[in-house]
């Protein structure tokens, strides 16, 4: 049996899904994401910021499972505003060697060009650019980290993967306005949701992505990792990874 495994942008898994199916290979994809974080009223705003925020300054942002759609609720964006300020005003951007430092350069020049694209797209299409915004000045390829408010999910910076250091806020109205916004996109790949417990585990099992985190849950390498729609195929990590290489035959005597 053959197995193509990749982890990598969508555009190259469509590329390598339509090649194995020439021969019929099997084959693992672990894609992009535009991931959410929902808020629930009653929550931890603030654990719900930092750990959006911080998906999105680890690597540069340049991770697929960053959680880059911060959803609030409409009447508690002012106070999502003042938590981001003044958590994004000490982070350290420079060199990547030095302890102190949280963010570096971008991978590349392409890189850096195409989150600055993204970041131009987005102040042209209406959204408010509430922290950040710019190249930085060093020597590097530098990108401010950034963060968007009175974003519409319909926008190119809430549906397209950046990949860099930029928080798109979104509001809701409701809570099934808030799971429809995490729905409609063409990824499924991680998620979070931060709330009541039970009621953030149960909009956690109506988010179509494969992974969900609940009120900061601790990972296991034990889990399934792996996407919906446009996230993937298949799945790594635990039994479920191991399946993936494996066939099943049935033997009749």
């Amino acid at each position: 049996m053959s197995v193509v495994s990749f982890t990598g942008s969508t555009s190259v898994g469509k590329g390598l899904y339509e090649n194995a199916a020439t021969t019929v290979k099997k084959i693992v994809l672990e894609l992009g994401g535009k991931s959410p974080m929902i808020y629930l009223k009653g929550g931890d705003l603030q654990m719900a910021v930092e750990a959006a925020a911080s998906t999105v300054l680890d690597n540069q942002g340049q991770t697929c499972s960053a959680l880059s759609r911060l959803l609030v609720p409409k009447d508690d964006l002012e106070e999502t505003k003042h938590i981001i300020k003044k958590y994004y005003q000490d982070i350290v951007i420079g060199d990547p060697t030095q302890k102190e430092t949280r963010v570096g350069p971008m991978v590349s020049k392409d890189q850096m060009e195409r989150v600055l694209n993204y970041i131009q797209k987005g102040t042209e299409e209406g959204a408010q650019v509430l922290v950040g915004g710019h190249r930085l000045p060093d020597k590097g390829y530098f990108v401010e980290p950034t963060v968007f408010v009175n974003v519409d999910n319909q926008m190119t910076i809430a549906q397209e993967e950046i990949f860099g250091p930029v928080l798109v806020v979104i509001t809701y109205d409701s809570v099934e306005e808030a799971i429809q916004i995490a729905n409609d996109t063409i990824y499924g790949l991680s998620g979070a949701v931060v709330g009541p417990q039970e009621e953030a585990i149960a909009v956690a099992k109506k988010i179509r992505t494969g992974n969900v985190t609940v009120n900061g849950g601790d990972r296991s390498a034990k889990a399934p990792f792996g996407g919906y729609k446009q996230s993937g195929i298949g799945r790594e990590n635990g039994l479920f990874g191991l399946e993936d290489y494996l066939e099943v035959k049935a033997i009749f005597k």
